[in-house]
């Protein structure tokens, strides 16, 4: 995957997930957000059988900001992509993600 001068999103979680619709539902919110802000994305696997699902926004080699937690329960992918636009609207703000900044009209844009 060819990285993006405005960085990627990264969903982790375990690979013995046994609640795959919930990874299923995070992935197409994660997705939605990466199209229009025109981001990569991608999912990581980790040998822990734990429960949360995490999304996060990384920029080259900067560490990876966390955006999101799905600790279990029932998820609705429009509450994860509101959750996930509504952090990438304040990340715009910080004076380091500058790329962020020229989208932000784009961020609140669509819904």
């Amino acid at each position: 995957m060819l990285e993006n001068s405005n960085g990627k999103l990264l969903i982790y979680a375990s690979r013995f997930m046994s609640h795959k619709k919930r990874l299923k539902s995070v992935s197409i919110a994660t997705e939605k957000m990466a199209k229009l802000l025109k981001l990569n994305f991608e999912v990581v696997t980790f040998g822990e059988n734990i429960m949360p699902i995490y999304v996060y926004y990384k920029n080259g080699d900067e560490e990876p900001i966390p955006l999101y937690c799905d600790k279990g329960g029932k998820v609705n992918i429009q509450e994860v992509y509101v959750a996930l636009r509504n952090m990438m609207f304040v990340l715009s703000f910080h004076p380091k993600h500058s790329a962020l900044r020229q989208i932000r009209n784009g961020i609140m844009q669509f819904s």
